[in-house]
């Protein structure tokens, strides 16, 4: 698998992620991509082959082998890591989908026309969900990985010996597995790592879910200060206060007040003449 252009396309959700998003998107690159593709794939590569049971009957050995293993670790962690990062994609195609929009509204109504965004990338609206949506699915499937890895493997450990005594093994036979410190110490390690990244979605969901209700409540305070300030123009102090700052209001009409003379007395005497 070409784990380089999965990196490249998961380098645009850097930008559109919050600090928390940025360490949770470090965390899953280099302490498990990484990992997985140095070492992970390394240790597991001779699991069947260094399977040994001391038993010479054929088959033995494979129905051992698959029933303590019956889901691969590296194909479990591969399938993990790709559903654990595809929401970030979705995200970013999010992003280009605004902006999309964005250009084509641009070139049908001019370029001076209104945006129908401020910032395509900005989580609002739309985009705010499919972000919530996206943690709350990443933070899902990490956990129910950790659930399928306890079940397969209790503890998340394995054992040097493991008895079997499945058709067509003639009796309980021992079954020792390769390597079994290592992989262990390896499993552990992913295991953290993928508890570490699920803590870590949900305290960026608590973060915006959180600010986002501080910013609901500030527009309704806000609002509510609107509103308050001269709710009635006729019966408040306010027009009392305009009228005595020397403007003149002409309500309904779009002329602008006569000019006064330069002396008014003079103006009165010809009107009475």
């Amino acid at each position: 698998m070409n784990w380089g252009i999965f990196e490249g396309l998961l380098s645009g959700v850097n930008k559109y992620s919050t600090a928390f998003g940025r360490i949770w998107l470090s965390l899953v690159f280099i302490f498990r991509v990484l990992v997985y593709l140095v070492t992970a794939e390394r240790v597991w590569s001779d699991d069947h082959k260094d399977f040994d049971c001391n038993t010479k009957q054929p088959g033995c050995s494979n129905v051992c082998f698959d029933e303590f293993f019956p889901v691969s670790h590296v194909r479990l962690w591969a399938l993990q890591l790709i559903l654990v990062t595809c929401p970030s994609l979705l995200v970013v195609m999010h992003v280009a989908y605004r902006e999309a929009r964005e250009k084509k509204h641009r070139e049908v109504a001019g370029e001076d026309c209104g945006r129908l965004y401020l910032n395509p990338g900005k989580k609002r609206g739309g985009l705010w969900w499919t972000y919530v949506c996206s943690l709350v699915f990443k933070a899902g499937v990490d956990t129910a990985f950790l659930y399928v890895f306890h079940s397969f493997y209790p503890k998340y450990t394995l054992p040097h010996v493991v008895k079997c005594h499945i058709a067509p093994c003639p009796n309980t036979v021992d079954c020792f597995i390769s390597k079994p410190s290592e992989k262990n110490i390896f499993t552990l390690f992913m295991v953290v790592t993928a508890a570490v990244c699920i803590l870590l979605n949900l305290v960026e969901l608590a973060y915006l879910v959180s600010k986002r209700c501080r910013e609901g409540l500030a527009a309704r305070r806000a609002r509510a200060t609107g509103v308050g300030h001269c709710p009635d123009y006729a019966t408040s102090s306010c027009k009392g206060d305009d009228l005595l700052s020397g403007d003149l209001i002409f309500l309904g009409s779009d002329s602008h007040p006569p000019l006064l003379p330069e002396l008014p007395r003079d103006h009165v005497k010809k009107t009475i003449l």
